[in-house]
């Protein structure tokens, strides 16, 4: 049985500016005005080394582990605040989901977020009758994006052979991840993103309702 993982960020939520409004916030606290290039980026990345760009960015001494945590928290607090006021799912989202659920794929969301932040926008869409089988998150593995331990350890948890999965990602670094992983890549032109940054993709698309099963089952060589 094929599968199909699922970035979070700018794939299925249209995170975008949330994430560019408490990113901002969180630099300007730290005496840095942070420019849309620089968090365009980054977009993606775990917290962790943009908190550490951040402090270099401002001459500051890398931070600690508690302060990095302290301020990550802060960060995705502002962040869910934000989106909590509209929830901003990607539009075609739930409609993909469960065309391909229907078709007996399983699907996955494999994202560097926060746990919690997972965990909030997948309630959401668990409220608009939207599932997934398995979740992976940037706290459950060592290494992030570019590396492929997320997207790994979410086809171990779906219970599918890496070279049988296909990913659906809107930044460089996932494309590269799911090259690494061995499974077939599909670049989403989100919010802030340019085809030109898709070049390794297997596939790319400008909104979700370009894809369905039969896009996947031809990407992975299966018969639809």
């Amino acid at each position: 049985m094929p599968g199909v993982i699922f970035d979070l960020d700018g794939t299925l939520v249209d995170s975008y500016s949330a994430h560019f409004h408490a990113w901002t916030s969180i630099a300007e606290d730290l005496g840095h005005t942070l420019t849309e290039p620089e968090f365009q980026r980054q977009f993606g990345l775990k917290n962790e080394p943009i908190l550490a760009e951040l402090h270099a960015w401002t001459g500051r001494t890398p931070p600690s582990d508690a302060a990095v945590a302290a301020l990550a928290d802060e960060k995705e607090r502002r962040y869910r605040a934000r989106i909590s006021e509209v929830f901003p799912a990607m539009a075609g989202a739930g409609g993909l989901i469960a065309s391909l659920r229907g078709a007996g794929w399983k699907v996955a969301v494999g994202s560097s977020a926060p746990r919690a932040n997972i965990d909030f926008c997948l309630d959401r869409f668990q409220q608009s009758g939207v599932s997934f089988d398995a979740v992976a998150c940037g706290c459950d593995v060592s290494r992030g994006k570019p590396e492929p331990d997320v997207f790994l350890l979410a086809a171990d948890r779906l219970g599918v052979r890496p070279e049988a999965c296909a990913v659906v990602e809107d930044a460089s670094a996932g494309i590269e991840a799911a090259r690494r992983a061995g499974m077939a890549s599909v670049g989403l032109c989100s919010t802030g993103r340019t085809r030109d940054e898709f070049a390794g993709a297997d596939h790319v698309v400008d909104t979700l309702d370009e894809l369905g099963p039969d896009v996947f089952a031809r990407l992975l060589g299966h018969t639809a």
